[in-house]
């Protein structure tokens, strides 16, 4: 229990910065928005196929986007290293600022889909649980290479090379859920990502920041 109360701490102060600050959040809407409103009038009415990797490649661009800014304030105040030698699990950073990115896209998609769904073509379920799963992946893995690339000097540039190889799995899914006649296997496939993958960022982790 203490170390779920630690977590949720951390993303409770995340999401109280946020509340503040509206600094992270209405990026990542805007960005997402403008993707699809300029590719409204760029693509034909019947490419259905590119509408589906369109928002994928979007979903994984917005996350990115929120993921720059993942650890910056803990950085930018000097306030990380107290964060790693304060008495708790470390894991639990990743945990709380996961759940915090996670609300994070969340939010951003809640406006985004429905204007997909405006522009393109109404998401289908599978689609909507596509999302979903991709969302935690993102979040587990991302958060983890946000913690590598924050005390670079050009995180900026090291995230993308970090993140987007690791994402690439997942368009793949999301893009299969999407348009294939039976989305099970893929939706499977992104549920198996979401497991190894948060596994993975959880265990490492700790040696992540000590480094």
């Amino acid at each position: 229990m203490t170390y779920l109360r630690d977590a949720a701490a951390l993303a409770r102060k995340d999401l109280l910065l946020e509340l503040r600050g509206r600094e992270t959040v209405p990026a990542m809407v805007l960005f997402v928005l403008a993707v699809f409103v300029a590719f409204r009038f760029a693509l034909p009415e019947d490419q259905e196929r590119a509408a589906a990797g369109l928002l994928w490649v979007a979903i994984v661009l917005t996350a990115l986007l929120g993921l720059v800014r993942a650890f910056v304030p803990e950085q930018d105040q000097r306030t990380l290293d107290a964060l790693v030698l304060a008495p708790c699990d470390r894991s639990a950073i990743w945990l709380g600022k996961s759940f915090s990115v996670l609300a994070f896209l969340l939010v951003a998609e809640a406006a985004a889909v429905p204007l997909f769904g405006l522009f393109f073509e109404r998401p289908s379920a599978a689609t909507v649980g596509a999302i979903l799963l991709a969302d935690v992946g993102l979040a587990a893995i991302g958060t983890l290479m946000a913690a590598m690339a924050v005390g670079g000097r050009a995180r900026e540039v090291l995230l993308p090379l970090l993140f987007l190889p690791l994402a690439i799995p997942v368009v793949i899914g999301g893009v299969g859920a999407t348009v294939a006649a039976d989305p099970a296997r893929y939706l499977g496939f992104l549920a198996l990502y979401d497991a190894i993958f948060a596994i993975l960022a959880w265990a490492t982790f700790e040696y992540v920041v000590t480094e």
